[in-house]
C-alpha cells in the first residue's frame, strides 16, 4: 500500500506512525512511503519516514503551490540526498506529473546518473503536459521504480467542442496495460493500484463507489495480469 500525500504521513504524528507500522506487519502488508513538494525539507523528512516504514521506495511528485522547480534545481537536490538514500537502501521514485515533459523526466534521472533515483510512473497524468502513454511509456519505462495502474477513457462532450478524461475501473477504459507492463525494465519494484473515481453526491455514495471500483480493479489485475502460479 502507497499512502501519498493525500494522507500526509508527516502530519500524524510519531505515535500514529508507529500503530500504522504495527498494524501494516500484523496484516502482512508493505507499505510504500509517497509525498508532494519535493524541498530539501520534505525530502530529508521523508527518508527518515521511509527508512521508519521500512519502504524500499519514496515515490514523490515534485511540485506543490508555489514550489515549482527548474529542472536544474531538481537535479541539485536529488543529488544533495543521494548519499542518504544509497546508505539506507531507499529508491527515490519521482512521478511524472502535468507541468514537466518526459524527456525532461529523462534528463533528471541521466544526470542525476543513479539507480536510487528513478520513477514513479503514472499511466494518465502526463496528458496534462499534452502527452500519451505511449510516447511518456517509451521513454520512462526503463527507468521506471513504481507503476500507478490508473485506468482512463478519453469521451468527447456531446456538444463535439472538446474532450473529457475521466478514470474508470481498470480493464473498462482505454490503458493498454499488458503493452505498458512489457515495456518495464527490471529496475520496477512494485505496481500500485490508483483510480480516479468521479465523485457521487454524497461522500457515502463517493465511498461505496470507490470500494466497488477497486473490488472489480484488483478482480480483473488478478485474473488478467497478476495471476497466480
Amino acid at each position: 500500500m502507497q499512502i501519498a500525500d493525500n494522507l500526509p504521513l508527516h502530519l500524524i504524528g510519531q505515535d500514529r506512525l508507529q500503530a500504522l507500522k504495527n498494524k501494516s506487519g500484523e496484516l502482512n502488508i508493505s507499505l510504500e512511503a509517497g509525498a508532494r513538494g519535493m524541498t530539501p525539507e520534505m525530502l530529508e523528512e521523508y527518508i527518515r519516514i521511509a527508512e521508519f516504514l521500512d519502504s524500499p521506495i519514496l515515490r514523490f511528485v515534485i511540485d506543490l503551490g508555489d514550489f515549482r522547480p527548474s529542472v536544474g534545481k531538481v537535479i541539485e537536490i536529488c543529488r544533495m540526498f543521494l548519499p542518504e538514500l544509497e546508505s539506507r537502501g531507499i529508491r527515490l521514485a519521482i512521478e511524472n506529473h502535468d507541468r514537466l515533459k518526459a524527456r525532461e523526466f529523462v534528463r533528471i534521472i541521466e544526470e542525476v546518473g543513479s539507480e536510487f533515483v528513478g520513477i514513479c510512473l503514472d499511466s494518465v497524468n502526463s496528458m496534462g503536459a499534452g502527452e500519451g502513454i505511449e510516447t511518456v511509456a517509451s521513454l520512462l519505462a526503463p527507468f521506471t521504480l513504481n507503476l500507478h495502474i490508473k485506468e482512463f477513457i478519453v469521451e468527447r462532450h456531446p456538444h463535439m467542442m472538446g474532450f473529457s478524461i475521466e478514470g474508470r475501473p481498470v480493464g473498462q477504459g482505454q490503458l493498454p496495460l499488458g503493452w505498458l507492463m512489457d515495456q518495464l525494465g527490471p529496475r520496477c519494484h512494485s505496481a500500485i493500484l490508483e483510480s480516479w473515481t468521479p465523485p457521487g453526491t454524497s461522500i457515502e455514495q463517493t465511498v461505496k463507489k470507490e470500494q466497488a471500483w477497486a473490488m472489480e480493479s484488483i478482480e480483473y489485475l488478478k485474473n488478467n495480469h497478476f495471476k497466480q502460479p
